[in-house]
């Protein structure tokens, strides 16, 4: 395989384009030999959806659209971002009781942590930013959502 593999799709920030960007994702991958069904797929897809929600949801119509970019550096690691042209980073949010959503990061940070990943956010030069998330890849479909 070579060093490094992309792909990217930019999507209107739209509730139907959280779909398209799981559906382009999962594609994208198992394109690059990362099993339907597996594990690391569904945790993958669960992330992508929470960080793609978020765009859509929290950029409170900033940002017209929002770009889905894989990155699969040497075989070993895959990096997925989600970039906005919203200026305000993702927030923790206090975990009220009755509170239906704003849980998207703490589920993001949770799986990136389990597979023996990292979140990081970038600022972008048009004063957005890009939530990356970086996994081990395990193409076997053992990891990252089954680290041992």
């Amino acid at each position: 395989m070579a060093d490094l593999l992309e792909n990217s799709i930019t999507l209107p920030s739209e509730a139907a384009s959280v779909s398209v960007a799981r559906r382009h994702v999962t594609a994208a991958l198992a394109e690059w030999g990362l099993p339907a069904g597996s594990d690391a797929l569904d945790t993958i897809r669960l992330i992508v959806s929470e960080l793609t929600t978020n765009a859509v949801q929290h950029t409170f119509g900033q940002s017209p659209t929002f770009t889905v970019t894989l990155l699969l550096e040497r075989d070993e690691e895959l990096r997925i971002g989600v970039t906005d042209s919203h200026p305000r980073w993702p927030q923790r949010l206090p975990a009220a009781v009755r509170q239906d959503n704003g849980r998207g990061m703490v589920i993001v940070r949770s799986l990136t942590a389990h597979s023996g990943g990292r979140l990081t956010v970038t600022p972008t030069p048009d004063g957005g930013k890009t939530v990356w998330i970086a996994l081990p890849w395990h193409p076997s479909g053992a990891g990252p959502a089954d680290p041992g």
